[in-house]
């Protein structure tokens, strides 16, 4: 391997305009935490009223399931075939689980258990937007190959992978494994680029990589802490290294 000839400085003039970056810089989870409390606090008036309606109807005996549920009220298997038709994938008996645990609000009318429409609902709303951390590690996994799980989970529990508690579960933005896959397939970490250069036959020692971009010679992205370089930037770098160890840039 050679050595990249000293002396002529290599700057690369491109200004990164990336949307999906933006996107992760821009998540507030302070700002979707409130947002969550609120909903939580709307939602638990919500069934309250709901709540307060079935009692009376038992009060006043109509307890047909059709009653019930035009009051917002659903029986267990009518909540698992409603939030299946609208695309949630949980078994039964996972979704019986979070009955028995309570983390979905029921209520016990004559010799059956119902659940509130809202709470269904908000399911679905959560499952649209959020992944649980094992699903978001196995949707980032597609496209950054060299993570593991152990790895993936120290980097929730130090928020550079931002993530939300909601009831008993730690849940994770799908915004972020969404900007986060796309960072991992268009560029590389300082490691991989360093590792794209070596394997070019250009030599360059990481204090001296690092040196360059702390110079904003090499143009990168700040995520997390952690800097990222295009993959488009890596190869025109090589491309202009190797010109120069020929005399030719």
């Amino acid at each position: 391997m050679k050595n990249v000839p000293r002396g002529r400085r290599i700057v690369i003039n491109k200004k990164i305009d990336d949307d999906k970056v933006d996107s992760f810089r821009s998540l507030d989870m302070e700002e979707l935490k409130g947002e969550r409390e609120e909903l939580e606090g709307q939602l638990s008036s919500s069934i309250e009223n709901v709540m307060d309606s079935a009692k009376e109807m038992s009060s006043r005996k109509k307890l047909s399931d059709d009653a019930l549920k035009k009051a917002g009220l659903y029986s267990i298997q009518e909540a698992y075939e409603f939030l299946r038709s609208k695309g949630l994938d949980i078994s039964f008996r996972a979704f019986g689980g979070r009955i028995e645990r309570r983390s979905i609000p029921s209520v016990k009318i004559g010799k059956k258990r119902y659940l509130p429409v809202q709470s269904l609902e908000d399911m679905l709303g959560i499952s649209d937007n959020f992944y649980t951390v094992r699903k978001a590690y196995e949707v980032y996994k597609k496209h950054n190959k060299n993570i593991n799980y152990r790895a993936f989970i120290g980097r929730v529990e130090k928020n550079s992978i931002p993530s939300l508690k909601i009831g008993t579960k730690r849940l994770i933005p799908k915004d972020a494994i969404d900007s986060l896959s796309h960072v991992a397939k268009k560029y590389y970490s300082v490691s991989e680029a360093l590792k794209e250069l070596h394997k070019r036959d250009v030599s360059i020692k990481r204090n001296a990589f690092e040196r360059r971009l702390d110079r904003n010679r090499i143009p990168h992205v700040k995520i997390s802490g952690r800097r990222f370089i295009p993959r488009d930037v890596v190869s025109e770098l090589i491309d202009k290294e190797l010109a120069l160890r020929k005399g030719s840039y």
